[in-house]
């Protein structure tokens, strides 16, 4: 864990002489997968594009809402039977252009930066539009516990993430109009979400003209903000960034945890949305070049990394229980693990042992990662694309490249 300076140092990574080979397999398989599948698939959420169901929720939120929790949440895919068809993710693909990168980071193969060019393009092609900048959503209805959300309005959670691999090509490949695009992005998130005051704080808005806020979606426009002011140096983008930053520290609770979001409703603490909260106080800290909130952040990190694993490096998805086994839960250890490298000589090493039980037993023999696991037996196998195997493809491109 992270617990002083010296704990910086890089201990002496122990792992097998296959190690590096097992998880390169593991990302040809997916990739290969990937290909033949035309980087589409299902997501955990799409339940309201059921063609032949959709009519029967009478436009009633609590319709949509069993319909889609019930498509979610079966461990058999009845998509197909439904009418949901597979389809791409602009999260996914966005999440699929910083794998290609880190892949090609790692190999110097041309191969992988042409994926790359080719996701990051499609990102290009496919933003929201009538939206300030570049901005992203889902390719289906969505109904929340507190909003509706129709197909193609921006949220910021993918715009974020999406924004941030528009930084990782300028960065590695020097391109401006990569670093546009993220600019873009940050005009968005200024011009078209709403930053709701709370004292000296701001919480930015999940989806434009809604009033929805969660911790993850907050922190994660500021960290696009502040890692894109540390490019271009605009100022407003850090100020706003900072206000949202104190807004989820001051929020930080007892035990150091953060719930989802502060309404009543939302009052849960689980793996990978704490890590999206971890990895945006990083970026805010680098970015912004501002520590203020270094003692937060220590004591976020420390906390997750003591309370989401098992030993073998099985994740868990809530803070009191680990069942259901997420996969997103996975991927997002993992990618967040290898981040915090550089300041947790224990991070690669817990990261390794969560990309070998999820490699184990989570990986089907055609290459793609399952959805979820709820017991040894009863496995839910749908192909979800954003969540699983473009998460997983970044995260293991990550930690071979860190390797």
């Amino acid at each position: 864990m992270i617990a002083s300076a010296a704990a910086k140092t890089p201990a002496l990574l122990t792992f097998a002489p296959d190690t590096k080979g097992r998880i390169y397999e593991s990302i040809h398989r997916l990739s290969e997968w990937l290909e033949a599948n035309h980087y589409c698939g299902y997501d955990p959420f799409d339940g309201l594009s059921a063609r032949l169901l959709r009519p029967f929720t009478f436009n009633s939120a609590l319709l949509r809402t069993v319909l889609q929790q019930g498509v979610r949440r079966l461990p058999i895919n009845v998509r197909p039977i439904v009418g949901v068809a597979r389809s791409r993710s602009t999260k996914g693909m966005g999440f699929l252009a910083r794998g290609f990168l880190r892949l090609y980071d790692a190999t110097g193969d041309r191969a992988w930066q042409d994926k790359a060019a080719c996701a990051l393009q499609w990102l290009v092609d496919n933003r929201s539009e009538g939206y300030t900048g570049a901005s992203w959503g889902n390719h289906f209805d969505y109904q929340s516990r507190v909003s509706y959300v129709p197909k193609g309005v921006p949220s910021v959670v993918w715009t974020s993430l999406i924004g941030h691999a528009f930084l990782d090509a300028y960065d590695q490949l020097g391109a401006e109009r990569y670093l546009r695009i993220a600019v873009d992005a940050c005009q968005h998130i200024v011009h078209d979400l709403t930053a709701f005051p709370e004292g000296d704080s701001v919480c930015i808005g999940y989806f434009p003209r809604q009033n929805v806020q969660v911790h993850n979606a907050n922190v994660l426009a500021a960290g696009l903000l502040a890692r894109t002011y540390a490019r271009t140096r605009m100022e407003n983008y850090r100020i706003l960034a900072e206000k949202a930053i104190r807004y989820t520290a001051h929020h930080q609770r007892a035990d150091c945890s953060w719930y989802y979001g502060e309404a009543a409703n939302l009052h849960w603490v689980d793996n990978f949305h704490t890590a999206y909260v971890l990895d945006s106080l990083k970026y805010y800290t680098a970015g912004a070049g501002d520590d203020q909130f270094a003692a937060t952040l220590l004591r976020g990190y420390n906390h997750w990394k003591s309370t989401f694993f098992l030993a073998d490096g099985t994740p868990r998805y809530y803070s009191f229980k680990t069942l259901p086994l997420d996969i997103q839960c996975s991927a997002q250890a993992i990618d967040t693990l290898v981040f915090f490298r550089d300041q947790d000589s224990e991070a690669l090493q817990t990261a390794l042992r969560v990309a070998d039980w999820t490699i184990t037993h989570m990986q089907d023999r055609t290459g793609y990662f399952y959805y979820r696991r709820y017991s040894r037996l009863l496995i839910n196998r749908t192909p979800t694309l954003h969540w699983g195997q473009a998460t997983m493809l970044c995260a293991l491109a990550g930690l071979y490249r860190a390797l």
